[in-house]
């Protein structure tokens, strides 16, 4: 029986995209032996769109193992247990800043570091109100870093949230097989 690739499924704060990422997730656990990752922040807060037990919960039972939710827990994902490639989905314009700028300060950013010190490919699924704006920078400087590839993504809403840009979640599975390959899925910018 061949091993499955071992994908780290890192979820932040952007509540409102949980369910495309959940029903994503529900479609990639036959392919890949996911490793639930979250942000301190997406563990512990509830929401409009659910409480954060729901959403451990949720996760959970998707992923078939608890999530990690601290910083220590993260650690060892790059050195002692290698992950083969990391989706941070939902990825807010606070966790891709700090992504962009070496700040690691959560559970998911640990992560992040960690793995990407092993030279394997991180995939980032944007959900952000400023991807036009404050983000925008950020996105080109990781769009330039070795490893570093992006889900496809778009504006959700331009008429009410004109600066706000979201991954097609729809295509997770694609980009992860692309960014296995070293490639960026193309193209980038989607309708």
């Amino acid at each position: 029986m061949e091993k499955k690739v071992k994908l780290g499924l890192a979820i932040c704060g952007s509540y409102c995209t949980y369910d495309k990422v959940f029903k994503a997730a529900e479609g990639l656990k036959d392919d890949y032996e996911l490793v639930p990752i979250m942000s301190e922040n997406a563990a512990k807060t509830d929401s409009r769109f659910g409480t954060a037990y729901e959403h451990r919960q949720r996760l959970r039972e998707i992923c078939g193992r608890e999530p990690v939710c601290t910083i220590k827990d993260a650690e060892p994902l790059g050195p002692a247990e290698p992950l083969d490639i990391i989706l941070i989905a939902p990825c807010t314009g606070n966790t891709l800043g700090k992504l962009a700028h070496g700040i690691t300060d959560s559970a998911v950013l640990m992560a992040a570091k960690a793995h990407m010190r092993n030279g394997k490919p991180l995939l980032i699924a944007l959900s952000t109100n400023d991807g036009l704006t404050g983000s925008a920078e950020n996105i080109a400087r990781l769009l330039n870093r070795k490893n570093v590839y992006f889900v496809p993504f778009g504006q959700d809403n331009p008429q009410k949230k004109p600066y706000s840009l979201q991954a097609d979640f729809a295509l997770l599975k694609d980009s992860i097989e692309e960014a296995l390959k070293g490639k960026q899925i193309q193209p980038i910018l989607r309708k």
